[in-house]
């Protein structure tokens, strides 16, 4: 991993004070990468990565945490990125990669490909929470990233609104779930759902949750026990 310098941030630069004090320090594309999906039992793992622009044309109206957004500013911050950021780019991993690698594995490997096709190549990189390693530039951890740092908000809004859109889709191939509203989450309504039908092949089947729900009857895939993130 490259060892990244830690920027000294002004607080009062609020959601973009990180990207200002890289900028000013000479790193000019400054790449935010965040993940969606990654306590859902059901459907994808989303990870974006995104580099927003330097100065006001990178202020993305209305940008937030997208879990502190309603479903519609989210769909409006969504559109606001896309329109203003210089490169964005999305990795979607099907649930049967999650079983076959695990959610941590392809969590960090979709980051990386993530970031590593961006373009422009950023030359500092922010991920949410935890670091990675191999990264195309340097890289620093943000605690609770997607509500400090405006490039990881952004990340988190794109990968939250492309993964609720696949939800939607995969609720009308499987309307007996209710991914339209759950998104593939564990809520008891979902827990019903799987009691009643069994996992369809949109679930993660690694996770015990599902697993415990799997009709005696059916067949059940081979993947190994996890424990749901």
């Amino acid at each position: 991993m490259i060892r990244a310098p830690r920027p000294v941030v002004r607080t009062e630069n609020g959601l973009w004070a990180f990207e200002r004090v890289l900028q000013r320090s000479g790193f000019r594309h400054v790449a935010g990468a965040d993940e969606a999906g990654r306590g859902a039992c059901a459907g994808p793992l989303v990870v974006a990565a995104v580099v927003l622009p330097e100065g006001r044309r990178g202020e993305v109206p209305g940008l937030a945490d997208s879990k502190l957004l309603t479903e519609r500013a989210r769909e409006r911050a969504y559109d606001e990125v896309l329109e203003r950021a210089l490169g964005v780019e999305v990795v979607v991993v099907p649930p049967q990669e999650v079983d076959r690698c695990g959610l941590h594995v392809m969590n960090v490997r979709a980051m990386r490909q993530a970031v590593g096709r961006l373009d422009p190549c950023p030359s500092y990189v922010l991920t949410d929470g935890f670091p990675i390693a191999g990264m195309p530039a340097p890289t620093l951890a943000v605690w609770k990233g997607d509500r400090v740092a405006a490039c990881v908000a952004a990340a988190s809004v794109v990968a939250k609104v492309t993964r609720d859109r696949i939800m939607v889709d995969l609720a009308r191939q499987h309307p007996a779930y209710g991914f339209e509203v759950h998104k593939g989450y564990s809520t008891p309504e979902h827990q019903a759902a799987m009691a009643a039908h069994g996992p369809c092949p949109e679930h993660r089947f690694s996770y015990v949750n599902v697993r415990a729900c799997v009709r005696q009857t059916g067949p059940m895939p081979t993947a190994p026990v996890r424990t749901s993130a």
